[in-house]
């Protein structure tokens, strides 16, 4: 995206996900062994510093304030699929979902 990713507040995990569809992030993504980020579509993991970034929803659960999401869409260099991967962030992150993440992050500032 040529003015960087569309960052977005606000929104329940499902209206991340469905905001993201309907604009065409209908694959999957996740984070794998090593702080890489898997596409589902093609099976390569690929650096966080090398996925197209393309939006962040960031979603705190209204009940619990430590369920704590973010939705990245992104596009996979590999294969081109385009998707969503949904990670923990605080205190429910795990080392691989927090080392994508803060790569992430520093792309968005």
């Amino acid at each position: 995206m040529p003015d960087g990713p569309e960052l977005l507040d606000g929104l329940t995990l499902s209206e991340c996900l469905a905001h993201f569809e309907a604009k065409g992030y209908t694959g999957q993504f996740g984070a794998a062994e090593g702080g890489m980020v898997r596409c589902f579509s093609c099976h390569v993991d690929t650096r966080p510093e090398d996925v197209v970034l393309e939006g962040i929803c960031r979603v705190e659960g209204v009940s619990d304030p430590d369920d704590m999401l973010a939705v990245v869409a992104m596009t996979c260099p590999a294969c081109g699929a385009k998707g969503t991967a949904t990670f923990n962030y605080g205190p429910e992150a795990g080392p691989d979902e927090s080392v994508v993440l803060l790569a992430i992050h520093g792309r968005t500032t």
